[in-house]
């Protein structure tokens, strides 16, 4: 079992929820913010959710504040606006921090285990034009960076940028069904 999946987070609800309970499927976990340029990714999010959920494919949605203040609502507004807007139906937890000293023990595990962001200057490059000076590398660059578990515990990381319709990323959670 990986290593990431050994922590307990507290969903959206505030009710702690045991990672193992995931083990043998495919996750893909995401740091989200609901005022963010990259917010629309929820709509592919949902749809790949949809698409392979029947098949072993869990999403978990981790709202964080860490970059521009893009989510600074309380866990209920934060399921509001995910349901209303993106009618979200994959399993959000509660707000946590995923860079810097007071980061969660689970994205210090997942950047541990997989500490180089792909094609990280690109989304570099963005945040710079918009005078954003990124995180520094092992660190999350942004909001939608996704970290893909496969069910033998390996765990392949992609950048914000990447849209969840990519075709690595579909073709690497396929692979794994």
């Amino acid at each position: 079992m990986s290593a990431v999946l050994n922590h307990t987070v507290n969903n959206i609800q505030g009710e702690p929820v045991d990672l193992s309970r995931y083990q043998g499927k495919t996750l893909l976990l995401v740091n989200v913010a609901s005022k963010c340029g990259l917010t629309p990714q929820y709509e592919g999010l949902e749809a790949l959710y949809k698409k392979y959920h029947e098949q072993g494919f869990e999403i978990l949605g981790f709202p964080a504040n860490d970059f521009a203040g893009q989510e600074p609502g309380s866990n209920e507004e934060i399921q509001q606006f995910c349901s209303l807007t993106y009618d979200v139906t994959f399993p959000m937890f509660s707000k946590l921090v995923v860079t810097g000293e007071d980061k969660h023990p689970l994205y210090q595990d997942l950047i541990k285990a997989v500490p180089v962001t792909p094609h990280r200057e690109g989304m570099e490059n963005m945040l710079k034009q918009y005078d954003i000076e990124p995180t520094a590398a092992p660190e999350v660059v942004w909001n939608f960076e996704k970290f893909l578990i496969r069910k033998n515990g390996d765990i392949t990381r992609f950048a914000p940028d990447t849209t969840p319709d990519n075709e690595t990323l579909v073709s690497a959670i396929e692979a794994d069904l």
